[in-house]
């Protein structure tokens, strides 16, 4: 815990960027006749600009990192992503491509202190499928602990027979599915400092939220019940690409719910929409959308974890 508190000094208030192929796409269909083969650069030098003077770390990915990293307010710890694309899952077993530019080692020389790795994972799956996740996840871990790293790993938990995480159905398995799936990575075995989680609920299904199908102190039960699986593990809370409301009334319903995680990663949440600002009126008007819009969902993210 000191070694994390040391790093990003208290409560993390953490951006996150490091969307690929998704991305590029989506501001690829913005920008239309007048996009550019830098675009994806630009939209993502743009976000590090404006946010990492507010935020505690901010996360870029593998691809551009080497680019990003010097566009960083001093005060912002380095994060950088240990994965070649998460839209980009190397079977159908969802195993995540690890970058070919990039070894663990090479972290300390671009003064990225902290690695984060995602993974799909099914609490459900067969135990020769989740070994061969546990084997990867644990080596990672070994590395990151021999070059001094902090190691950030993300789950996101499915359910092969639920594919459709948006329905009811899924909903209600899924407090279940992140209680087991931290549960499983905050084995010591695996070296990690930090579990970026999802959301244990789903409020369009929760009591005063959505349609009703948890209850208010039912899906506090649910927060507490993943939060304490986690032990002495630090939770940071990802946004998953929720709405900015959605995240921000998320984040006030844990502390409400009495649990005190160390903070958030948020990427969608925050700039999503300037992505039709960037594509209809370019880089400048999106500097500018950044830097009050954005800037200011930042800061009532900061005040709802408080």
């Amino acid at each position: 815990m000191s070694k994390v508190l040391d790093i990003v000094n208290g409560l993390v208030y953490g951006v996150a960027v490091d969307q690929g192929s998704g991305l590029e796409a989506a501001i690829k269909e913005a920008r239309g006749a007048a996009s550019k083969k830098d675009d994806l650069l630009t939209f993502k030098r743009i976000v590090v600009e404006t946010l990492s003077p507010d935020a505690t770390t901010l996360l870029v990915d593998s691809v551009y990192g080497r680019e990003l990293l010097g566009s960083y307010a001093n005060s912002c710890t380095k994060m950088l992503a240990y994965e070649a694309d998460v839209y980009k899952i190397s079977d159908e077993d969802r195993i995540t491509a690890l970058p070919e530019n990039l070894k663990v080692p090479d972290f300390a020389q671009l003064a990225a202190t902290i690695l984060k790795f995602f993974l799909y994972f099914g609490p459900n799956d067969s135990a020769e499928l989740n070994q061969r996740k546990f084997d990867l996840v644990e080596d990672i871990g070994r590395q990151c602990k021999a070059c001094g790293l902090t190691f950030l790993f993300e789950p996101i938990v499915y359910d092969r027979s639920l594919p459709d995480g948006t329905t009811a159905e899924f909903a209600k398995a899924k407090p279940g599915l992140v209680r087991a799936a931290t549960q499983a990575f905050a084995d010591p075995k695996f070296a990690i400092d930090i579990l970026k989680v999802e959301i244990p609920v789903n409020f369009n299904f929760v009591e005063g939220f959505g349609t009703p199908q948890m209850s208010t102190v039912e899906a506090e039960a649910a927060f507490v019940a993943a939060s304490d699986a986690a032990g002495d593990i630090p939770l940071l809370y990802l946004s998953a690409g929720v709405t900015f409301e959605q995240f921000r009334d998320a984040l006030a319903f844990s502390r409400q719910a009495g649990v005190r995680s160390l903070g958030f990663m948020c990427g969608r949440a925050i700039w999503s929409d300037a992505i039709g600002i960037f594509g209809a009126q370019g880089p400048a008007a999106m500097t500018t959308w950044m830097q009050t819009t954005g800037r200011d969902r930042l800061s009532q993210l900061k005040a709802a974890i408080a």
